[in-house]
């Protein structure tokens, strides 16, 4: 029997969507492990194109990487696919965003996942996320994209309530896919062999305690109350230091970072090879999720899955993830927050024991994500054939 072509559809690595590349590597790996002979799982990945940014006088500026995100995003990469329409079975889109990709693959052997629906929420809430012509023109073709496709996959009953609620695609398309954790994120990672700049900014943390926050730092992380509550905590724990791993500040981050005076105790580490990450969660005194929205918040089950206390936002996503093994704090509520680390580091045998915590981690695996993702596109396959 002749194995199943199925393009995996990646984001560029340059877009820096470090969980969208994870996403898709973990399927790829997985299904290559697990479907070996009934599907050849195929990475889809152009080169990015630097155009605005190799001009010398504009270069160097913001724009010209988004105004190239969104050349290679939209011009280059259905440029690239079209020719290949017929080199596959099925195409699987990784990311959302992605998914005005589909316009140029056949629909009935096209799917996407759907991560959130942050992508769309100029057109879903515009009085909340005002945004120019273009952008919505942009994210309504993402939109008109994603509904085209044959099977829809998410990662939460909290993103499929949204998909629901907005009538965005038929329920009978829908499929959950929760997603998984990385064998690196376990409570007995082995030492890792790290390169010497990681080794360097690893050095910094020294013994002090401290908190950690793996991700981005986009407006709905809500990085603005991770700082204010490390700011508060620090006044009782002078010692203490804030980690956070990956996403750049903004202006109004950096400006309140200089504000509550506390630069010297922030160490900001990018680049960290998924080991090294799980170290720190092994380390750390808590690991915080302050977001006010999320699609699944893969920090909270990696950072179980390594032993480490997690407190997050009390959103349903989270919850949904968390479950019994994570700590919640009203979204937003930095006098809740404050009260609730502080109690941590006083007495840190307040948390969840750490058989629930491990068990919470244990509900989620990639092989799990690439089975029922493999069984749908087999499934679509017999359909097709009927």
């Amino acid at each position: 029997m002749t194995p199943m072509r199925l393009a995996v559809i990646r984001d560029y690595s340059e877009e820096n969507w470090h969980s969208m590349d994870l996403c898709a590597q973990m399927l790829i790996k997985q299904l290559q492990t697990d479907y070996n002979t009934s599907i050849q799982s195929i990475e889809v990945l152009p080169k990015f194109k630097s155009r605005c940014q190799q001009i010398p006088w504009i270069g160097k500026q913001h724009f010209a990487y988004n105004a190239d995100r969104l050349l290679n995003r939209f011009w280059d990469y259905p440029q690239y696919l079209k020719p290949k329409v017929t080199d596959f079975d099925f195409y699987h889109i990784a990311d959302h965003s992605y998914a005005h990709l589909a316009h140029v693959l056949p629909p009935e052997r096209t799917g996407v996942y759907c991560h959130d629906l942050d992508a769309f929420r100029s057109l879903l809430d515009p009085e909340r996320e005002p945004r120019p012509a273009w952008y919505q023109a942009m994210s309504q073709r993402i939109l008109d994209g994603l509904q085209s496709c044959a099977i829809v996959f998410y990662s939460t009953a909290e993103v499929r309530k949204q998909i629901e609620h907005y009538q965005l695609v038929k329920p009978s398309r829908l499929i959950s896919a929760p997603l998984g954790i990385a064998s690196e994120f376990s409570i007995n990672t082995e030492k890792v062999s790290n390169s010497n700049q990681e080794r360097l900014e690893i050095a910094k943390i020294g013994t002090a305690p401290f908190l950690l926050h793996v991700g981005s730092c986009i407006p709905r992380k809500r990085i603005d109350i991770l700082l204010e509550v490390f700011a508060r905590v620090k006044v009782t724990h002078p010692e203490l230091q804030l980690v956070k791993v990956s996403g750049e500040w903004t202006q109004s981050q950096q400006e309140q970072i200089a504000q509550l005076n506390i630069s010297k105790s922030i160490i900001h580490l990018h680049g960290l090879q998924r080991s090294t990450i799980a170290a720190l969660y092994q380390r750390a005194s808590a690991v915080l999720l302050t977001s006010e929205a999320e699609g699944f918040g893969l920090p909270v089950i990696e950072a179980l899955a390594c032993g480490a206390i997690v407190v997050a936002s009390d959103i349903p996503v989270l919850r949904e993830v968390g479950g019994q093994g994570v700590i919640y704090c009203p979204t937003g509520d930095v006098s809740a927050w404050v009260e609730k680390i502080v109690q941590l580091l006083s007495n840190p045998t307040s948390a969840p024991v750490i058989n629930i915590r491990l068990n919470q981690a244990q509900r989620y695996s990639w092989s799990n994500h690439a089975q029922i993702i493999a069984q749908s596109y087999i499934k679509l396959a017999g359909v097709e054939n009927i």
